[in-house]
């Protein structure tokens, strides 16, 4: 399984970016993409969960309002849509999958994250 973001870079506070989860070298349809961050010196958070069989979508308190997560069933790509982004939000963000429709911090397979850097 490969997971490669795409889409990080810098923005100005205020401003929006759109991450992009694209997911291959799986056939099974019963998994969910989650979205984490880690900035420097804190914990990793997760920041939203999409399934991809039922459909059903979860955010952290901390972005609900302000991301949206979505998928492209057809090329099994999932999007992170970040709305009026603060320099609070600068991290590494990271897409991982695990099978079932729950994510969790144990996710079975993590991509190798796309920076993000908000300046004021």
């Amino acid at each position: 399984v490969q997971l490669v973001e795409s889409g990080g870079g810098l923005v100005q506070a205020g401003g929006s970016l759109r991450l992009s989860c694209a997911a291959s070298g799986f056939t099974y349809d019963d998994y969910a993409i989650g979205w984490f961050r880690q900035a420097p010196g804190k914990e990793r958070e997760g920041l939203s969960c999409i399934s991809h069989k039922y459909g059903t979508i979860d955010y952290a308190d901390s972005v609900k309002g302000r991301f949206t997560i979505a998928s492209d069933n057809a090329d099994n790509t999932v999007y992170l849509q970040m709305d009026s982004l603060n320099p609070e939000n600068t991290a590494v963000y990271y897409c991982a999958l695990v099978r079932g429709r729950v994510c969790t911090y144990s996710m079975d397979y993590w991509g190798k994250g796309t920076l993000v850097t908000v300046s004021s």
